[in-house]
């Protein structure tokens, strides 16, 4: 089941359409309120939330559900007139899994859709990675360096699971775009480049293990 939040009546009824004539069962919210109500009693499979809503708008709610460990799996694709750069990072650092920006085609909802339920779809990682004394508990969504906890955003948990899951594999800033904002990526290094500064930073002495490989992009080389 896929629900689209979206406080226009007409947009809503159209996103609701093309899910359910390409295959998929799908339920339209006008509000953040109701959304967040029937949120208590049953899981989507994904949520299509609009930013600017009446109430509780579209950041808010998915800033809950990414606290809430009940709901923090549930893949959600941003779905806004707001375009800015700074808008769409501030949405996928808080945990949105891609960002459609308004108008947009109804395949290209239905393509999104499909390729985020593709992406999210459980796998077979291990439950805890670890470097030394770097720990990433992928359950808890936890970083621990000597035992001490560090403090990550959604983006940059991400990027550093993806790291420490191929130790040694150097990734291009187009790769790390892919894998971890879900979206082509448009020649912007800085935002991959202001991630991993800050990576870096927040790890300490372990984020010297995470090496810019010039021309080309970054790599994990692990501690033992």
């Amino acid at each position: 089941m896929i629900w689209c939040v979206e406080d226009d009546a007409s947009i809503r009824d159209i996103e609701v359409y093309a899910l359910q004539s390409t295959g998929f069962e799908a339920r339209g919210f006008e509000d953040g309120a109701s959304f967040w109500e029937a949120l208590q009693k049953e899981r989507p499979e994904l949520v299509v939330l609009d930013v600017m809503l009446p109430g509780m708008d579209g950041i808010e709610l998915l800033r809950r559900m990414r606290a809430a460990a009940e709901l923090r799996e549930i893949p959600v694709v941003m779905a806004t007139a707001r375009g800015a750069e700074y808008d769409k990072i501030h949405g996928l650092d808080l945990g949105a899994d891609y960002y459609l920006v308004k108008p947009f085609g109804v395949m290209e909802l239905v393509s999104c859709v499909k390729a985020v339920l593709r992406r999210c779809r459980p796998g077979k990682a291990a439950r805890v990675l670890q470097a030394g004394g770097l720990t990433v508990n992928l359950d808890e969504r936890t970083v621990t360096a000597d035992a001490e906890r560090v403090a990550l955003t959604f983006k940059e948990f991400e990027l550093l699971k993806l790291l420490l899951s191929h130790p040694g594999r150097v990734f291009s800033r187009d790769a790390l775009m892919a894998e971890v904002w879900g979206t082509d990526f448009c020649g912007e290094s800085r935002t991959i480049d202001m991630h991993i500064r800050t990576l870096r930073q927040k790890l300490g002495g372990y984020g010297e293990m995470i090496e810019t490989v010039r021309g080309v992009g970054y790599r994990l080389e692990a501690r033992t």
